[in-house]
């Protein structure tokens, strides 16, 4: 049974007056246009800086920029005169006119990014030019200057500052609780921030660029004024950059010569007919791939999006990835400011240019072909497994090639005497898959280096045309020293060698870490696998390189220099056990400041700890070249030093400030972070942020794991095969064997 349709009154077919909006109204939503989140807030702020010709880059965040969202740059700031009407709509210092449109090469000039921010946050904003003897500070709320402290005038104000502008946004979308509802958690907004600045660090590697969270130390993101190679290897990883091609492309001569030929005079041109464009890329060629594409596209120096450009480079890879992998892809395209329409998008995500799909088309070939012209992918094989022996054919009196445990062809010129030679066949289960002496599993897929005799083979050209690269480091001598305690502990050392262990630390082939909240890590020897203690492993080691360069240590400057007590009362702070004491905490602080600077001296000749008579740290001993302590655990380490040290005995006193030395390079978190926290920090970014799994970074987080990961393997397991003498003490729990091939295969004959 159907319903009558309700009736429509009279009254409802009025037509509504129309009104005018609210200003506020108008600007908030006007504001939710350009500030999505605060990734955008702070693109825009990035992108002003940079017009501001700043070389250098400061980024503060709290809750991943919805509390704060701090930006400082070196640029060249705003004229006094100018704030009033700073975060006022359509207020710019890039356009006069409609016409400088289709010529503008700055990445902001609507006026809009200010104007918006601070009708959804608070904001304050603090220049200085080269010009004034001071910086000017002022607090803007719906793009009107508002006068600090209440009551006064709304003029900025003088303070302390340098050359450039600090803007501060704060309790951003406090006036939206619909956007700030809809955002995702602080962990994952902080990521896309990560990832905003990653792509402009990429983009501008002269500038150098700091990310950190509040409270914290140790920036997330630090990266030097360096080339596009250098910023792509620090930001993505040695995976990507070591498998980086890059290719220039422009226009053909032919063309341009053939459009200037049809100019109609001198001194005129039409948009985009005299070929005025050039573009740059970067890309990962046949050896390196991921899972998804990492693709940067910048258009006149402005990040855009562009999904035509990207599958037409992807489409590059078609025949050259395997099917469900994906490339890096960084391009810069500059064109005829002329050709471009920069005003198409409220966030400037997108521009439109002229002949777009020539101009891809011209990119996608050269890309193609560099692929082609860079060969297949390559991987590096060993001929014949180790221990393997070859026969000799003997019955014509030549010699037969054979192939060593290395896997080296080399070629005998007179048979052996005798009988025949019989091969000896080897089992599967005693076979060693790689050669603890000179391979890594890492090598087996690198190319093979040139050998010599091979110029003449073809297939052997085509194997070597990329070498392996390997890393040199620095030979650390044994200082001479006569001091009796010394050389009394270097004998210990000696004394106390584990001859199995120590050979097994010295043949074996690194795996992988497992758990670096744990420091476990998997070596191979020969047929057996072990799993060790990698955190026991390097405090032993930094113990033994302590000894070994007593009275020589190279120093690692602090600049500018930390002051002790203050570092000393962070730790104490932290400390629990400080309660059953019967000093208080301040006098614990002064107790410890005071030992180690009356022992000042002894402690800059014997272990290059410079401590100055004004109690400021200048200087650290550096025990080794190629790898640096977590400056979080500097804190703990000075304060240690007090308690923890036997300074009425020369021998225990150097024992035990060695010891505590090594606790502090070992690897690791800083001491105030617990396993717990640790794993749980872990656990809730792989729930929110996908993880590649080749090993780019999604997160600050994962960053900091893969360089740690990358020193373990490269340089502390190295050093631990030049270096380290176990003792029989890592035995008992840090070095553990958990597989045996030959046992292995015993099980599986049973099933």
């Amino acid at each position: 049974m159907s319903e009558e349709p309700t009736p429509v009154s009279e009254a409802q077919l009025e037509p509504r007056p129309i009104r005018r909006l609210q200003e506020s109204v108008i600007n908030r939503i006007a504001a939710g246009e350009i500030i999505h989140r605060p990734a955008s807030a702070l693109k825009e702020l990035l992108e002003n800086c940079l017009d501001a010709g700043a070389t250098s880059i400061r980024v503060t965040l709290k809750d991943g920029g919805m509390k704060l969202l701090q930006i400082q740059d070196n640029g060249c700031g705003i004229k006094k005169s100018d704030l009033p009407i700073l975060a006022h709509r359509f207020t710019t210092s890039k356009l006069s006119k409609f016409s400088d449109l289709s010529h503008i090469t700055t990445y902001g000039f609507r006026g809009e990014a200010l104007a918006s921010i601070s009708h959804i946050a608070n904001l304050t904003v603090v220049t200085k030019t080269k010009k004034d003897a001071c910086a000017w500070k002022a607090i803007y709320v719906d793009g009107e200057m508002v006068p600090t402290p209440k009551g006064s005038s709304a003029d900025s104000k003088p303070c302390a500052g340098n050359d450039g502008t600090t803007v501060t946004v704060e309790n951003l979308f406090y006036n939206v609780p619909a956007r700030l509802s809809a955002l995702r958690s602080s962990s994952e907004e902080y990521a896309r921030i990560l990832d905003v600045v990653t792509k402009y660090a990429i983009h501008n590697a002269g500038v150098s660029f700091l990310c950190k969270k509040v409270g914290t130390s140790t920036p997330d993101l630090s990266t030097p004024s360096s080339t596009t190679k250098q910023a792509v290897r620090l930001l993505y990883g040695q995976g990507v950059a070591k498998d980086l091609l890059s290719v220039e492309v422009s226009p053909p001569k032919a063309k341009k010569r053939k459009r200037d030929a049809d100019d109609s005079g001198p001194g005129t041109s039409k948009p985009n007919e005299d070929g005025s464009w050039i573009a740059q890329a970067h890309f990962t060629n046949a050896n390196y791939h991921s899972k998804k594409t990492v693709f940067l596209l910048f258009i006149n120096n402005r990040l855009v999006e562009s999904s035509r450009i990207k599958k037409a480079i992807e489409a590059c890879y078609t025949g050259v990835l395997p099917k469900g992998t994906s490339p890096f892809i960084y391009l810069s395209i500059q064109l005829d400011p002329t050709t471009v329409d920069v005003n198409v998008h409220p966030t400037k995500r997108e521009v439109h240019f002229l002949e777009e799909e020539e101009i891809t088309e011209s990119i996608a070939d050269a890309i193609q072909a560099k692929l082609a012209q860079s060969g297949e992918r390559t991987f590096e094989y060993q001929t014949l497994l180790t221990g393997g022996v070859a026969s000799a054919d003997t019955g014509k009196g030549k010699g037969k090639a054979h192939e060593n445990s290395a896997g080296s062809d080399t070629t005998s010129s007179t048979p052996p005497p005798g009988p025949p030679a019989v091969a000896k066949k080897i089992l599967s289960q005693h076979k060693v898959r790689t050669s603890g002496a000179d391979r890594t599993l890492d090598s087996m897929f690198l190319p093979t280096p040139t050998q010599s005799g091979d110029h003449d083979n073809p297939s052997a050209r085509r194997g070597t045309e990329v070498v392996k690269e390997r890393r040199k480091t620095r030979e650390i001598q044994q200082s001479t020293c006569y001091l009796t305690s010394v050389t009394t502990l270097r004998d210990n050392v000696k004394k106390g060698k584990h001859m199995e262990l120590t050979e097994i630390l010295q043949k074996h082939v690194f795996v992988g870490v497992v758990d670096l909240v744990r420091e476990l890590s998997v070596v191979q020897v020969s047929t057996k696998l072990y799993l060790v203690n990698h955190g026991a492993l390097t405090e032993e080691l930094f113990y033994q390189l302590g000894l070994r360069q007593f009275g020589n240590f190279a120093r690692l400057k602090l600049d500018p220099p930390a002051p002790l007590s203050p570092l000393i009362k962070l730790a104490v702070d932290a400390e629990k056990d400080t309660d059953l004491s019967k000093l208080t905490k301040p006098q614990i602080v002064d107790s410890i400041t005071q030992i180690l600077i009356s022992r000042k001296d002894m402690l800059r000749e014997y272990f290059s700890l410079g401590i100055t008579m004004e109690g400021m740290v200048d200087s650290l001993p550096l025990l080794i070249h190629d790898f640096t302590p977590n400056l979080d655990k500097l804190p703990l380490f000075l304060m240690r030093l007090g308690p923890q040290v036997n300074w009425n005995s020369e021998r225990e006193c150097f024992d035990s400030f060695l010891r505590e030395l090594a606790y502090f390079y070992v690897p690791g978190p800083g001491p105030l972070a617990t396993v717990s926290s640790v794993a749980a920090e872990h656990d809730e970014d792989d729930e929110r942020i996908e993880k590649d799994k080749d090993g780019l970074p999604a997160s600050a987080s994962s960053q900091q794991e893969a360089s740690e990961k990358w020193q373990i393997e490269h340089v502390l397991f190295p050093a631990m095969k030049r270096y380290l003498t176990a003792p029989k003490s890592l035995l008992t729990r840090d070095v553990v064997q958990i597989a045996s091939l030959p046992d292995l295969y015993r099980v599986f004959e049973r099933c």
